[in-house]
């Protein structure tokens, strides 16, 4: 028997995975090949930080499961020889949690401890000409559970293609680095690293815009076997297997995630996502859900985007996103400032 394991677990720092903004997360919850001057997309795909997102601010939270929670804040600032940089704090919060022995029971005299992650990113991009970008992030991760911690760097490197008709593809390395502290001595723990390969296309005749995400292009196989999940045949009393046919097509959907933007004015749009791979990984078999779908809208209130998703992971709970983001020379003049970045 082939016994395949998921990509969770194989790895550490897993929290940088996690969806940063709520427009990312009601398109599917990946990065997404967007060139619309959105500093959280930029975030994601470092080589879609540009010099119009100069002096732009992104404030991010994500009420998460039970008592976790996560944000980002982030700030953009463009230097004319230079190019364009992103500088953003990410954290992941735990909760706390009260000791207790192997077996659950309290600890005598048991107290609380608290766990968390953070992660201080520096990004930079750059466009070469009209139609392509680069551009790469750098990452500073700490994490700490009770008294184990650990402190490591990464990397992310981007490129994109920018088509006058307003399509965009991006080729994304993602988490390129290491532990440079493990949490024990001796237990290297690899990054998450992911390739991921995503094109968008806003419509001409249409106010819509389609996403396509292929992701874990390092990795083929994505399948996770659960003996628990085999379906018995009546007759045999076999185990019912796939097609090669059936088995392939489960196989390439697992990389694939969908979106769409639906963005009939330029203050409002509304969003929806699939994600074949979280559905098949997360669904319950006995019951109908909605799990691997996400939605969210987006909304322009004067100088302010407000933005909303819900992304429906388990039939426990779905996560909520919120984010406001704004552009500080809204509040000012747009003069050169004295240390040479764009005011």
């Amino acid at each position: 028997m082939n016994v395949q394991a998921q990509i969770g677990g194989t790895s550490t720092y897993r929290f940088l995975n996690l969806p940063n903004s709520p427009r990312v997360a009601a398109m599917g919850g990946n990065f997404v090949a967007i060139s619309d001057n959105d500093l959280s997309v930029g975030l994601n795909n470092p080589s879609l930080i540009t010099e119009e997102m100069h002096n732009a601010v992104s404030l991010n939270f994500v009420d998460y499961f039970s008592d976790i929670n996560y944000g980002f804040a982030s700030y953009s600032r463009t230097y004319e020889k230079a190019g364009s940089f992103a500088a953003s704090m990410q954290y992941i919060n735990y909760g706390r949690f009260t000791y207790t022995d192997e077996t659950g029971i309290l600890a005598e005299d048991a107290g609380e401890f608290s766990a968390g992650e953070f992660a201080l990113v520096l990004g930079w991009g750059r466009r070469l000409d009209s139609l392509f970008s680069i551009g790469a992030n750098l990452k500073t991760i700490y994490s700490s559970f009770e008294t184990y911690n650990s402190f490591g760097l990464g990397v992310d490197v981007a490129g994109s293609y920018h088509s006058p008709s307003g399509f965009t593809a991006s080729l994304i390395a993602r988490n390129i680095g290491r532990q440079l502290k493990t949490y024990t001595a001796g237990n290297n723990e690899p990054l998450p690293f992911e390739i991921q390969l995503g094109i968008s296309k806003r419509l001409q005749h249409l106010p819509f815009r389609y996403s396509v995400l292929l992701t874990n292009l390092q990795k083929w196989d994505l399948t996770y076997y659960d003996p628990a999940e085999d379906e018995i045949d009546p007759f045999t009393g076999e185990v019912k297997t796939k097609s090669k046919a059936g088995e392939f097509a489960d196989k390439a959907m697992r990389h694939v995630v969908i979106g769409g933007e639906f963005i009939p004015t330029k203050n409002f749009s509304f969003r929806l996502g699939y994600n074949y791979q979280r559905r098949q990984e997360m669904k319950v078999e006995s019951k109908r859900s909605t799990v691997g779908f996400s939605w969210g809208i987006g909304l322009r209130v004067s100088k302010f985007n407000f933005s909303y998703a819900r992304s429906a992971y388990h039939l426990a709970g779905s996560p909520n996103f919120l984010s406001v983001a704004f552009n500080l020379s809204d509040f000012g003049d747009s003069r050169k400032s004295a240390d040479g970045g764009l005011q």
